[in-house]
């Protein structure tokens, strides 16, 4: 009797280390792969996204042609290069604010592409019995749709050009947000819905947005907006926006110029600038 309990004991003990192992060997593997029945589809991104020079010397180069011009003179640039209707977002994408005095509206730098998509998850009246759970799904949410992920390969002089899939009530960026982005930065935000917050954004002015008719979207993103991918292409106001394009945005609207166009355009805007502002500034001086 005691020689069949002692020898019960070790298959027990053998059982149960042979189940902890399998659960060991088959962690960090997705269970419906081991599922009868179900299948998970493999995508694959058609559209590739560019190679280009993202040194510190490539990007000061580019910044220092453009940080004077005009909207309007790089679209003229465009043009030159045949470019024409390529790169201006629609008019809708308006400045969130305009400061006519020091052009604090103004952006220009370099495309970081985050793609939203409509949440997958529906919730309405009686989804939930207490606020705490509300909140407890609030923060998982956030953690599927959280602006962190993308943060981390932001460079001081990049634009986050947000692609927010047509929902118009959900503010992925508030007066918090805007000064992280501020704080890693980023140099400006376009979106093709809204913020939250604006007062304190316009209040601050530590981030220009150029956002859906410069107006504001005021609900939380949990249960709205999931953030599906970032740094591919994306298209906004119309345009295609691939991961490094220069984005320049002032109070005409704002215009991509794809990076491996943007010396020449550059180069040829910047003629165009210098020549205008010499004509302006004769015309001024017979106005005076």
């Amino acid at each position: 009797m005691f020689f069949f309990t002692v020898s019960k004991s070790k298959f027990v003990v053998l059982t149960v280390l042979m189940f902890s192992l399998s659960l060991s060997l088959g962690a960090g593997k997705d269970r419906a792969v081991n599922e009868p029945g179900l299948t998970t589809p493999e995508g694959v991104r058609i559209l590739k996204n560019k190679s280009f020079d993202d040194s510190p010397a490539a990007r000061r180069k580019i910044l220092q042609l453009y940080k004077d011009l005009r909207v309007t003179d790089i679209l003229d640039g465009m043009d030159a290069i045949g470019l024409r209707e390529r790169g201006l977002m629609e008019k809708d994408i308006r400045p969130l604010w305009r400061d006519a005095e020091k052009l604090t509206h103004r952006i220009v730098g370099f495309a970081v592409t985050v793609r939203h998509v409509p949440s997958d998850v529906g919730i309405g009246r009686h989804s939930f019995e207490t606020v705490e759970q509300f909140k407890n799904f609030e923060r998982q949410q956030y953690l599927r749709s959280n602006f962190e992920a993308w943060l981390k390969v932001v460079k001081p002089g990049d634009v986050a050009v947000i692609d927010a899939a047509g929902i118009t009530e959900a503010g992925h960026t508030g007066s918090y947000n805007s000064l992280v982005f501020a704080s890693k930065g980023l140099v400006g935000l376009v979106t093709n819905n809204g913020v939250r917050d604006t007062d304190e954004i316009i209040k601050v002015k530590k981030i220009p947005v150029y956002c859906q008719k410069g107006y504001s979207s005021r609900g939380i993103v949990p249960g709205r907006l999931l953030c599906e991918s970032y740094n591919f292409p994306i298209t906004l106001g119309g345009v295609l926006v691939y991961p490094g394009d220069l984005i320049v945005g002032d109070g005409d609207g704002v215009i991509v110029v794809p990076r491996e166009h943007a010396l020449k355009v550059g180069e040829i805007a910047g003629g165009i600038y210098t020549q205008d502002q010499k004509n302006r500034s004769e015309k001024l001086d017979a106005l005076r």
